[in-house]
């Protein structure tokens, strides 16, 4: 499994995802921080040719997402995390939890980032 600790930083309002391997930072609309594990990120067909290509972010490993709110941002990096945690799972995978109140932007995040 993967651990992490969600590190919320009163201060500067950063939230901090902080993996022991190689990670990338992922920027919401606010201005919220999550570095996560690549390969987590990767679980999105978007960012993975963000990280792959010749574009910008390859190179600063920073995404920004200016149309995606934080909480959708934070619900969307859950997913990764769940998805490789039961990508090659052969017992019952439990279910992935959606708040009503973000559900369609969620929706349209998801659909953005080819998840």
């Amino acid at each position: 499994g993967h651990e992490f600790i969600i590190d919320r930083r009163p201060f500067s309002h950063t939230w901090c995802c902080r993996v022991m391997s190689d990670t990338i930072t992922l920027v919401s609309a606010e201005g919220h921080e999550f570095i996560i594990d690549r390969k987590c990120a990767l679980v999105s067909k978007t960012i993975s040719s963000m990280l792959e290509g010749s574009f910008l972010e390859n190179e600063s490993g920073r995404i920004n997402f200016r149309e995606i709110s934080t909480p959708v941002l934070e619900k969307v990096i859950q997913y990764f995390y769940f998805k490789v945690k039961y990508n090659n799972n052969t017992s019952p995978i439990p279910e992935f939890t959606i708040e009503p109140e973000i559900a369609l932007e969620l929706l349209m995040a998801a659909n953005f980032l080819d998840t």
